[in-house]
């Protein structure tokens, strides 16, 4: 493994070996908790490990053991979990917790695994919190769809109708280079989501291809030029139309910048002189979604009596649960660890700049100067004292 080493060989695959999926009422539980932080060091260690090219043992290890699927099915159950019962324990009249941190680690456990996933294939108040972690869910779910499309003449034939009949992938990212939910305008800078959070693109770098445009342009790719998924996708007249907008993008400065797109450009050329095709009426044994299909069945009825055992067993802890749990929490994640696996420089908390200078106080926030740092204590001060009674009390 790397220099920096978070996880000895035989700890990762202690680790992995007890992955193991719980049920819906025991998430945010101890053991819950403990497999959370557990998944936190091996998806560190995988980070590491990409970056030091060191291998790929952390994906090894989950290979071996099978623990792939133990993967997915914590994150349909997380999933399932906020959909189901996330808005019930909301509205139940006693939830008045003291600390929401134990809810905010169940909201990012699903960010945690998402991430894990990408990492070892491919070398956050609480609402806003959840809204920017969905965000960065989403755009990682971006990464891992790409990567599924480099794969996709080896994919089962469920799973190509799903992707290209059920969902009309090539149709849904057409949309999405329309709309470009990644980018926005605030005080008239062009701002991008990249590494978990809005940065601001300097004049110079507007024409340069962000990463999320880049998987959705490869995925497109992937998908319409593949021998196996143009025999198996449906070109209609409206699959037509809306792959024929693709051209409006596809300038120049585009074309130089990922080569590979040329031959779309002829794919997209032939293809406005092609004749539509009426949607196809095969008959597909398609597989349903069986985990979730499961776990809905077996929790059907209990969403209400499972929010009131977790207000009661799992989202009240007292002060020292709490006080335990944070030093686990900060054994977890070391700033040297963090700060090795970043992906760039820090970034400064007031004003987005690159930052070299970090509070003194807490050592969680970063700024650029003084002068940031002053500006931003009214928003920072309230956390930043409370981080360091909590460090004073270990």
């Amino acid at each position: 493994m790397g220099d920096l080493e978070l996880l000895l060989p035989g700890e990762a695959a202690v680790l992995v070996r007890g992955l193991r999926s719980f049920p819906l009422r025991e998430i945010g539980s101890g053991g819950w908790n403990q497999q959370h932080e557990n998944l936190e060091k091996l998806n560190m260690q995988a980070i590491l490990d990409a970056t030091a090219s060191q291998g790929e043992p952390i994906q090894e290890l989950l290979v071996t053991h099978g623990k792939i699927p133990t993967l997915v099915e914590e994150l349909i159950a997380v999933e399932m979990w906020k959909q189901k019962v996330f808005p019930v324990l909301c509205r139940l009249e006693d939830f008045k917790p003291q600390n929401t941190f134990p809810i905010y680690m169940v909201v990012h456990h699903e960010a945690s695994i998402i991430n894990l996933l990408e990492t070892v294939f491919f070398h956050k108040e609480l609402q806003k919190q959840a809204e920017l972690m969905e965000f960065e869910i989403a755009s990682k779910a971006l990464s891992v769809l790409r990567y599924i499309t480099d794969c996709v003449d080896s994919l089962s034939l469920s799973t190509l109708n799903r992707m290209l009949s059920t969902h009309n992938l090539p149709c849904l990212l057409v949309e999405l280079l329309e709309h470009n939910p990644w980018s926005r305008r605030e005080e008239g800078k062009l701002q991008q989501f990249e590494g978990g959070r809005w940065q601001t693109v300097a004049p110079s770098e507007q024409q340069k291809l962000s990463k999320l445009d880049g998987q959705v342009w490869i995925a497109l790719y992937n998908l319409l030029l593949s021998h196996e998924a143009r025999a198996r996708y449906c070109l209609t007249s409206f699959a037509k139309g809306q792959l024929l907008k693709l051209q409006a993008f596809l300038t120049d400065t585009l074309v130089d910048q990922l080569p590979n797109l040329a031959g779309l450009q002829g794919f997209l050329a032939h293809l406005a002189l092609t004749e539509t095709q009426p949607p196809k009426k095969d008959l597909v044994l398609e597989q349903i979604p069986e985990i979730w299909e499961r776990l809905e069945r077996e929790n059907r009825g209990k969403w209400q009596a499972i929010a009131k055992y977790q207000l009661r067993h799992v989202f009240s802890p007292s002060e020292q649960d709490l006080r335990l749990q944070a030093r686990r929490w900060a054994e977890t994640y070391r700033l040297d660890v963090l700060e090795a696996i970043a992906p760039e420089r820090p970034r400064c908390a007031y004003c987005s700049a690159e930052a070299s200078k970090r509070c003194s106080r807490c050592q969680n926030e970063w700024y650029c100067c003084r002068e940031c740092q002053v500006k931003h204590w009214e928003k920072h001060g309230k956390a930043c004292v409370l981080a360091a009674q909590g460090d004073r009390a270990k």
